[in-house]
């Protein structure tokens, strides 16, 4: 059991109403919304993303065919 300590905290006031409004959406108090977010904000990444010439690569989907150029080349000539 995670045991709670109270603190003071000076948060701007977007991110306070930010906090107060998906507390509200969430049912949930302003305190355990900011210890989630700050929590997740701790994290390591999961995975950086591949690069190629400067652009981010997509994950492919499992059972998603590749798109090679072949394919982009077949499909544009057969227009």
């Amino acid at each position: 059991m995670i045991r709670a300590m109270r603190t003071t905290l000076d948060l701007d006031d977007d991110v306070l109403q930010a906090i107060k409004e998906i507390a509200s959406v969430r049912g949930q108090t302003a305190g355990k919304v900011a210890s989630d977010l700050v929590r997740k904000g701790l994290e390591p990444p999961k995975r950086a993303a591949k690069v190629r010439n400067g652009v981010p690569l997509l994950q492919a989907r499992p059972g998603q065919r590749l798109i090679t150029m072949e394919l982009v080349n077949r499909l544009r000539d057969d227009e």
